[in-house]
């Protein structure tokens, strides 16, 4: 069962339907939408201040959310899929964004709607992700802009997997 750690005085707050891994660990001020997935060895830090997941959010094996006391928050929006060991720290990612496999993306930086954000980048801290842009590189720049349609179909495909991956162990 996955660690779900009162501090302060906040409980984490689990939507319907979502899925949370044997070592999930999801602290604090935590509030995570319905459809979600939370995968393995995933950390959710809301101890000094809040996390706010939306719906059909998959955040993969690894990763870790954290943000900076009364500075930063994390807001996640509908269907985004985070990445394998990817570290978002007091950041906002909009609706239908990708955020690739071991990526960073720091404080106060704002991942636009049906973003990407390539593998191993580095987004700093108050960047502005134009919605439909991939972003790649140390520290991420802009790549291209995406065809908006071609976007959501790939970045809505991954979550819609994640969402039957998760039901896999949810039977079990």
């Amino acid at each position: 069962m996955a660690l779900i750690k009162e501090v302060r005085g906040f409980i984490p707050e689990i939507g319907k339907d979502t899925y949370l891994a044997e070592n999930a660990t999801v602290i604090g001020d935590v509030v995570v939408g319905k459809d979600c997935s939370i995968w393995f060895n995933t950390v959710l830090r809301g101890d000094v201040n809040s996390i706010r997941i939306g719906n059909r959010v998959n955040i993969q094996d690894g990763s870790v959310l954290h943000t900076l006391y009364q500075k930063s928050v994390i807001e996640i929006g509908d269907d985004v899929s985070i990445g394998h060991n990817v570290v978002i720290h007091g950041a906002k990612i909009e609706n239908g964004a990708l955020i690739g496999m071991g990526a960073i993306v720091l404080d106060h930086a704002v991942i636009g709607e049906g973003a990407i954000i390539a593998a191993g980048s580095v987004v700093l801290g108050g960047t502005q992700v134009e919605a439909g842009s991939i972003y790649a590189g140390v520290p991420a720049k802009f790549v291209k802009k995406v065809d908006p349609e071609q976007a959501k179909e790939i970045n809505q495909k991954i979550a819609k997997n994640y969402l039957m991956y998760s039901g896999w162990f949810k039977e079990e």
